[in-house]
């Protein structure tokens, strides 16, 4: 048994096969998953867990090099937009380089799902508490 970090086996598994520039969605319990593109669904009631407890579990276990929110976020979710922001910071300084940031239209980030290894549904249930996380690596 681990001792620590992701203890979820499958999200164990999915982020140890991701490769450079793949991406993994965090969602709240309301984005639509279209049909195919695979689903860790973590959500256990409204709010739990929150998306804020999976991104930061997911942030300690991946190399990410970019990120892709819907730009309604900074108006409708300002809060959490701004959280966000700063966990952001923290991982370039934690990784020592910058990361891109990519907002579009909540249309065209639903768009974007298609191409997910996998979307992981979160209990969260506040406007717009979706991002991208794209692969980079750790090299």
């Amino acid at each position: 048994m681990k001792r620590r970090g992701l203890l979820n086996a499958p999200l164990s598994r999915l982020i140890a096969e991701l490769g450079h520039t793949d991406m993994l969605v965090i969602a709240d319990a309301g984005l639509p998953i279209p049909p195919g593109v695979p689903r860790v669904d973590l959500a256990l009631r409204p709010g739990l867990p929150g998306f804020l407890e999976v991104f930061d579990v997911l942030a300690d276990e991946l190399c990410v090099e970019g990120v892709t929110l819907a730009q309604e976020i900074r108006e409708a979710n300002s809060g959490l937009h701004d959280q966000v922001e700063q966990r952001l910071v923290a991982l370039e300084r934690r990784d020592g380089q910058s990361l891109a940031r990519d907002f579009v239209s909540h249309d065209a980030f639903k768009r974007l799902l298609p191409s997910a290894r996998a979307v992981i549904r979160t209990g969260e249930c506040s406007p717009y508490a979706n991002i991208a996380l794209h692969s980079g690596v750790a090299f």
